[in-house]
C-alpha cells in the first residue's frame, strides 16, 4: 500500500484530527528519551479510544505496515523508536481512569494515564501506586508496563509487573484480548507476566488494571553523610544482612550530588564522597525500630552526618534532589548518556572502584546515582556533543561499565529495558538457546513481526526464519497466538 493510501484509511479510521503526516510534525516523534538515536516516522496516528486502537492496528496488519506504540516518550533505551516505513501509534490521548475499586485494591486505567496520577486519584482515601520512577510526573503507565519500571521504592515493593493483575490488550492482527483479571493469581500460564517488559513487541496495552496499596502507618526517611562510596556501600549491605528491608535505599555520588545541590537545593551535605536516602515504611513501632537500627549501622560504617526528615516536606526536598539527578546534570555537563546496569548489591564497593578507575583511564567524568538496595546503578557519562567524537566516547565508556556489570553477575538492564540501545549486548548475557525461546513467545504474539520490530533481539528475524520448528511451520505461531 502507498503512503497516501495509507494515509486515507487510518484518517477514514480516526479523523483527520487522528493523523499526523507532515514532516515538520512528525520529526517530533522522531525519539524518545534516548536521543543519540532518530528515526522519522512515516506517519503518526493518535487514537483515542481501543476500537481506533484495533482499527489502526488491524489496518497495518492487513496493509504489512510495521506500527510502534508510544507513551510520553520518556524512555531512555530507544523502545520507542519508530520504524522509517511504519506508523507511530502515540497513546497521549488515552488519559481515562475507568474504574476505582478501592474494596478490592485495584484501579483500571488507559495507557496514556501518567503514573502520579494513580496515586492522586487514590490519596484521599489512604491509598498510592507503589512504583515510582523517577520520571512519574511525566512517564505513562503503557509506557511502565512496556519497560517493566521500577523507581525508588522497588527494593521492598517490586517492579511494574508486581502491581499489574490485568490488561486489555490489541493483538498485531487486531484483534482483542484479556490477559490476567482482577484477581491476583488466575489459573494457566502468566501472560501478564510475559506482556509486562515486553517493550511493545508483543502488542498495545489499551487498559492495564493496578494494584494500589494502603499507606503505610508510619514513614520516616533518612539521609547519611558518607567520605566514600565504599562506606556508602557498606552500609547498604549491613542495612540488608540485618534484616531490614526499607522502602528505599537510594545513593548518589559526589558528582551526583553537586550537580542535584546546583538545580534544586536539596539541602544535602558538602563536601560528602556520598549521600544514602534511606526510606523505612509500615506499623509505627517497627519503623521507630528499624530506624534505630540503620542509624548505628550508618555511624558503624563511618557516616560524617545524619540528617532525618522532619516532616513531609522536609522528605519532600530529600527526594527532590535525587528524581532531579538525571536533568540535573545540566548543570555540570552539556550532554550525559545515561546507563542502567544490575549488580548484587554487595559488589557495589568494587564495582564503583572499576567504574573510576574506568572514568579516570578513558579520561571522562561519571556521575553515580542509583538503587543501592537492590544494586541497580544508574552511571551518568559526561560529555559535550559538539566535540567531534565525545558522544561516540561516552557511549563506549557506557558499554564497558555493562561488561564490568556482566562480570559480576549483573544485568545488562535493571528498568530501562533493552530497545535498540542494549539488543547487540543481549548475547553477552544469554545463549542463543535462550534468545530462541524467547523470540518463540514473541512470534505466538506476533507471527508477522510488526509490533515494535528490531527491538530487544540482537538480530531481529522473521518467525518463518528461526531454527526448530517454526522454520518448516512457520504458521504454527499464529496458531498459537489465536489460542489467546
Amino acid at each position: 500500500m502507498d503512503r497516501p493510501e495509507l494515509v486515507r484509511r487510518m484518517t477514514a479510521a480516526i479523523g483527520a484530527a487522528g493523523v499526523i503526516a507532515e514532516w515538520e510534525q512528525l520529526r517530533t516523534y522522531e525519539c524518545d528519551g534516548l536521543t543519540s538515536h532518530r528515526v522519522v516516522p512515516s506517519l503518526v496516528l493518535l487514537p483515542s479510544t481501543a476500537d481506533e486502537v484495533r482499527a489502526v492496528v488491524r489496518i497495518c496488519h492487513e496493509s504489512g505496515v510495521p506500527f510502534v506504540a508510544r507513551g510520553s516518550g520518556t524512555g531512555l533505551s530507544g523502545g520507542a523508536l519508530p520504524v522509517s516505513q511504519g506508523v507511530l501509534i502515540s497513546l497521549a490521548r488515552m488519559r481515562g481512569i475507568l474504574e476505582v475499586d478501592l474494596p478490592n485494591q485495584r484501579v483500571v486505567v488507559e495507557p496514556g494515564v501518567i503514573n502520579l496520577w494513580v496515586t492522586r486519584e487514590v490519596a484521599p482515601s489512604g491509598y498510592y501506586f507503589a512504583p515510582d520512577p523517577s520520571s512519574q510526573l511525566v512517564c505513562s503507565i503503557g509506557g511502565n508496563v512496556a519497560e517493566n519500571s521500577g523507581g525508588a521504592h522497588c527494593l521492598k515493593y517490586g517492579f511494574t509487573t508486581n502491581h499489574v493483575t490485568g490488561l486489555e490488550v490489541v493483538l498485531a492482527d487486531g484483534d482483542t484480548v484479556t490477559l490476567g483479571a482482577k484477581t491476583a493469581d488466575p489459573p494457566g500460564y502468566d501472560l501478564v507476566g510475559a506482556f509486562v517488559g515486553s517493550e511493545g513487541t508483543l502488542g498495545i496495552a489499551t487498559s492495564v488494571t493496578l494494584r494500589v496499596l494502603r499507606q503505610p502507618e508510619a514513614v520516616q526517611t533518612l539521609l547519611a553523610a558518607f567520605v566514600t562510596t565504599d562506606d556508602a556501600g557498606g552500609a547498604v549491605s549491613g542495612i540488608i544482612a540485618e534484616g531490614i528491608i526499607p522502602a528505599a535505599v537510594e545513593m548518589m555520588d559526589a558528582l551526583a550530588i553537586e550537580a542535584a545541590e546546583a538545580a534544586v537545593h536539596a539541602g544535602y551535605p558538602s563536601p560528602a564522597g556520598a549521600v544514602l536516602i534511606v526510606e523505612l515504611d509500615g506499623p509505627a513501632a517497627e519503623v521507630e525500630h528499624q530506624f534505630r537500627e540503620v542509624e548505628r549501622i550508618c555511624l558503624e560504617h563511618g557516616a560524617t552526618a545524619l540528617r532525618i526528615a522532619q516532616d513531609d516536606e522536609d522528605r519532600a526536598r530529600m527526594w527532590k534532589g535525587r528524581k532531579a539527578a538525571f536533568a540535573a546534570m545540566g548543570r555540570i555537563s552539556p550532554d550525559y548518556y545515561v546507563q542502567d546496569g544490575v549488580i548484587p548489591r554487595t559488589a557495589l564497593p568494587v564495582v564503583l572502584r572499576q567504574i573510576s578507575a574506568l572514568a579516570a583511564e578513558r579520561g571522562v567524568r561519571v556521575a553515580n546515582v542509583f538503587h543501592a538496595g537492590d544494586g541497580n546503578l544508574h552511571p551518568l557519562v559526561l560529555y559535550d556533543g559538539k566535540i567531534e567524537g565525545q558522544a561516540e566516547h561516552a557511549e563506549a565508556v557506557a558499554v564497558e561499565i555493562l561488561k564490568i556489570c556482566l562480570a559480576h553477575g549483573g544485568s545488562i538492564t535493571g528498568e530501562h529495558g533493552v530497545g535498540v540501545d542494549k539488543r547487540s549486548y543481549m548475547a553477552d548475557m544469554f545463549t542463543a538457546q535462550d534468545l530462541d525461546t524467547m523470540q518463540r513467545v514473541r512470534c505466538a504474539f506476533d507471527p508477522a513481526n510488526l509490533s515494535n520490530p528490531g527491538k530487544v533481539f540482537p538480530t531481529p528475524r522473521l518467525c518463518g526464519e528461526v531454527p526448530g520448528p517454526y522454520r518448516e511451520h512457520p504458521t504454527q505461531a499464529a496458531g498459537l497466538a489465536e489460542r489467546f
